[in-house]
């Protein structure tokens, strides 16, 4: 296998494992999932509940690398732009871990509409500025880049965001639905009160740790 699809193949393995992780966080809305299942005693509840918060969160991640898949199609640009992209993760990471309240105005949103609470709680904790660099990666192993037109670039980027978007909303809600399903079945929410598991330092350690990894792979380019 050569270099560029190993390079590849981790990068896509980088958007799954970062779906399951914000899948598996709490943080992420899972438990007002089961909450919902559990008060009208439907599991059909429960599923509807989780299509709303991959949506939200979908749609968030997405709306984060838009404009990041504009400024691709620059190519003079696109280590700078990576660069930049990378530094503001870092930044971003650090704030996280100094600051580890949530925004007060997640509060205002009902958690009865889930599918806007999951895309500004996605906004609030980074999820889509995290991959970013990795997105930004993929898009810079198209080979044939050079040779395209600008408008061609910008649709071959444009799709490329809509596909990390999916599939990481697809490992997040497959890993949360699963763990969802399975305090919904058999373990009830007092569980989720009695083991409930704040992953917010180790979600902006890691922010900082793909910041500063890409930063290293743009700066070497």
């Amino acid at each position: 296998m050569s270099t560029g699809l190993h390079a590849q193949a981790a990068l896509w393995a980088a958007v799954l494992a970062s779906g399951i992780y914000h899948g598996l966080n709490p943080a992420m809305g899972w438990p007002l999932a089961v909450s919902n299942a559990l008060m009208t005693r439907r599991g059909a509840a429960l599923v509807a509940a989780l299509g709303y918060l991959a949506l939200g969160h979908a749609l968030a991640v997405f709306a984060v690398m838009l404009p990041f898949g504009l400024l691709a199609a620059l190519l003079a640009w696109q280590s700078a732009i990576r660069i930049g992209a990378s530094a503001l993760v870092i930044g971003f990471g650090a704030v996280l871990l100094i600051r580890r309240r949530h925004p007060r105005a997640l509060a205002r949103i009902p958690p009865a509409r889930l599918g806007l609470w999951s895309f500004a709680v996605a906004l609030a904790h980074g999820a889509g500025l995290m991959l970013v660099p990795i997105y930004l990666g993929l898009c810079g192993l198209d080979g044939d880049a050079g040779h395209r037109a600008a408008a061609m670039l910008v649709d071959a980027h444009l799709g490329m965001a809509l596909v990390v978007a999916a599939v990481h909303a697809a490992a997040m809600i497959a890993a949360g639905g699963g763990l969802a399903w399975l305090v919904y079945r058999y373990l009830g929410l007092k569980f989720v009160s009695r083991s409930w598991f704040n992953l917010d330092a180790v979600w902006a350690s890691s922010l900082i740790v793909t910041g500063a990894l890409s930063l290293g792979l743009a700066a070497a380019r």
